[in-house]
């Protein structure tokens, strides 16, 4: 099965309020984005967004330059159709990050969560940073989020690469990225369960 046809499966099979990863509120990317201090018409993508709300949370903030991909089209369905009127002011892609073409020093901020942990693989890890050095601007930031070194091991039935925070900075490298802050987050799935999280924040140099 590819990736994309995995993706829509689970997207119709389940609903949004399902699914493991399930935020009723976007808290903790929220928080670490506004830490930033950018201006309201910063470009930002939220890479591998699936049906999030934060999209939702950072119209509803003032943020006015956003991109949304996801490789599942049934999950951007969703959310557009969330946002009614409002999904115009979003631009959507549909394409697999691995090798859609981005346009070049076009991002502020690089949001992630939960799409890294699924390359287990080096060359699509690598594959990963390059894209992410390819599409920030110079001084732009990066916010990863992953499962940490003590969470799942899988999720919607996929093998996962836990990280710890060191093993992420080893991951997003000098001198390529300068490393910023971390936060650990715990998440509580639809059925209670416990999912610990790091989030990292680096700088393009």
């Amino acid at each position: 099965m590819s990736t994309e046809t995995h993706w829509n499966r689970v997207y119709t099979d389940k609903a949004v309020t399902q699914v493991s990863w399930f935020q009723l509120h976007a808290s903790q990317s929220i928080q670490l984005i506004q830490s930033l201090k950018l201006d309201f018409n910063a470009a930002i993508i939220d890479v591998g967004a699936g049906a999030s709300i934060l999209a939702d949370e950072l119209l509803d903030l003032g943020y006015n330059h956003l991109t949304v991909l996801d490789i599942s089209n049934m999950a951007l369905q969703q959310s557009q159709q969330r946002l009614g009127d409002r999904a115009h002011l979003i631009d959507w892609k549909v394409a697999n990050l691995l090798s859609v073409e981005l346009e070049p020093e076009t991002y502020q901020v690089w949001h992630d969560r939960a799409v890294f942990h699924f390359l287990t693989q080096p060359q699509d890890q690598k594959r990963y940073i390059q894209q992410v050095k390819t599409a920030v601007q110079p001084l732009g930031y990066v916010i990863v989020a992953t499962f940490a070194e003590d969470g799942p091991v899988q999720c919607s039935g996929l093998e996962v690469q836990r990280y710890s925070v060191a093993q992420l900075q080893q991951q997003f490298a000098e001198p390529d990225f300068r490393f910023i802050s971390s936060v650990q987050d715990v998440h509580i799935t639809p059925n209670q369960q416990a999912q610990k999280f790091n989030y990292v924040i680096f700088q393009k140099r």
